[in-house]
Formats: structure tokens, C-alpha cells, sequence
């Protein structure tokens, strides 16, 4: 099939429905909207260690989890992604006080993270784990069909792009927001995860002994009567109204030994958020 040239206004064009037109123009944009995205990954499931909740516990959290990661990589296609924890947090406090740029401060808590990965592939590398480097995404496919289970970090490769915050210098692109795009993207349908809390509650139980746990419930209902004090970020469930591939999240607490096995297996262990609700 040949294309159709235009021409007429001292350049050549290509025939099509986006000739012409600018890609930001939000008619432009309406015109590409489209139901048959393609999946790419849609089989694989996302696994996030908190870096505060998991990592910075040490052995006594992460070595349980480790062990249960082993194990499932046998029955279940896994990427896990891992957060920085306190060594993130320092390091926002340095570029802080420095007056670093926002774009800084993101691409600064990135390497931190990286530590953490490795940490974690030292852990696992006789079960067959690999260290993703950023922005190598399309490695993914490879590593998975070789038997091997990916190790990501969870903030965004924006490097100096950050997107600026209404409020103040810090990034708002955190880790959960970082690891729910990287799913969204490759096409993922689940994102576990693996925190200290059982889940998703009312207010922080760690504050409040009247925190509710929120057992299973739909991105509608969340948005509805969002709690003010989230273990997620909030980032994550704004990108998610539109996202198209992610259905479900959900939040296991890493500190009880076989949640996240039991979750990886189907059940409703947790909170399960679902983009939508499914009927018998």
C-alpha cells in the first residue's frame, strides 16, 4: 500500500488523521482515544517492598519476604519493585537544605533506591533475579521468558522532567505513584503491595485506634470518600481513573509471613481495590 503525499503549503505531509494538527491540542487528543490498546505484559504481576515498611526493618522483615519470593517465582511471572525507605528521606532532606529543583531531588532519590535493589538481588540471585537499570524496559520480556525475576526501583526515570508540585519542592511522583505507572504501562492487570499495615484504612492505625481497615472496595468508592491519611500514594489513585490496563490493587502486610504468598495466589488478603467492580 502506498501512502498519500500532501502538499500545498510548502511542506510535504504524510495523508492521515493527524496531519497537520498539533499533538497537544486536546480535540486532537479526544480524536485517538481508542478501546484496543495493546497489553504487553498483562500475565505479570507487580510486587512492591516497602522501602520504609520492609526494607528498613532489616533481616527480621525482609528475609520472610525474600524466602516467599522465591518460592512464587515457580508459579507466578513476577517484576518486584523496591523503595528507598529512610536513606530516600535523608537525602530529600539534604537536597532541601541544598535548594535543589524538584527534577534533582526525583533523580537523587531513584539512586538511592538502586541500593535496595541490589540489596535485595543479592538475596535472590541464586532463585534467579536480575537488576533492572533504569529506563531498560523493554529488557523486561527478555528476563521473564529466560526464568528470571526482575528487580525494579520505584521512582519514575523522570530524571530532571519531574513534573513541578503545587506545593512546595517535594516530588510528587512518589515510589506507589512510580510502580502503578510502570504496570500501567507494560500493561500489568495487578499490583501487590507488601507494606507493615494490612492495608488500606479509614486514618493511620498507627495514630489512631479507631482506624477502620478497609477490607475490599472500588477506585469509585475510594475516590468518593478518599481518607485523609493514605498508605499509598495519592498520586496513584488520580493517574488511575484513566489508566486502562491496572484492575486491581492490593495492600499485604509484609509482616505476616504468607499474606503475600496467599495474595500472589488470588485471595482477597488485605485491601483489594478494584478499578471495577466484578459481579458473579
Amino acid at each position: 500500500m502506498t501512502s498519500k503525499l500532501v502538499t500545498g503549503d510548502g511542506r510535504t505531509h504524510i495523508s492521515s488523521s493527524l496531519m497537520r494538527e498539533s499533538l497537544v491540542d486536546r480535540r486532537v487528543v479526544a480524536k485517538t482515544d481508542s478501546e484496543r490498546e495493546f497489553s504487553i505484559l498483562p500475565d505479570v504481576t507487580l510486587v512492591s517492598l516497602g522501602g520504609h515498611s520492609i526494607f528498613d526493618r532489616g533481616k527480621g522483615a525482609l528475609l520472610p519476604i525474600a524466602d516467599e519470593l522465591a518460592l512464587a517465582r515457580r508459579q507466578h511471572k513476577m517484576v518486584v519493585g523496591v523503595g528507598g525507605g529512610t536513606r530516600v528521606r535523608h537525602t530529600i532532606s539534604i537536597a532541601l537544605d541544598l535548594g535543589l529543583p524538584t527534577g534533582g531531588v526525583a533523580q537523587l532519590v531513584g539512586a538511592m533506591e538502586e541500593a535496595n535493589a541490589v540489596f535485595l538481588n543479592a538475596l535472590l540471585a541464586k532463585h534467579g533475579s536480575i537488576v533492572m537499570q533504569r529506563e531498560h524496559f523493554w529488557e523486561l520480556p527478555l528476563y521473564l521468558e529466560s526464568g528470571m525475576m526482575p528487580i525494579v526501583i520505584s521512582v519514575p526515570p523522570y530524571h530532571f522532567w519531574e513534573p513541578p508540585p503545587e506545593d512546595g519542592p517535594m516530588p510528587t511522583h512518589g515510589s506507589d505513584f512510580g510502580l502503578f505507572i510502570h504496570a500501567e504501562v507494560l500493561g500489568m492487570q495487578k499490583i501487590i503491595f507488601v507494606k507493615d499495615e494490612d492495608g488500606l484504612y479509614t486514618k493511620d492505625p498507627k495514630k489512631h485506634a479507631d482506624a477502620k481497615q478497609i477490607k475490599k472496595t472500588t477506585l469509585a468508592k475510594l475516590l468518593a470518600d478518599m481518607p485523609e491519611e493514605l498508605i499509598l500514594d495519592r498520586q496513584l489513585f488520580a493517574a488511575w481513573r484513566t489508566a486502562r490496563h491496572v484492575k486491581k490493587v492490593q495492600i499485604v502486610n509484609g509482616l505476616k509471613q504468607g499474606e503475600l504468598t496467599r495474595a500472589l495466589a488470588g485471595e482477597d488478603v488485605g485491601t483489594v481495590i478494584e478499578k471495577e467492580m466484578t459481579h458473579a
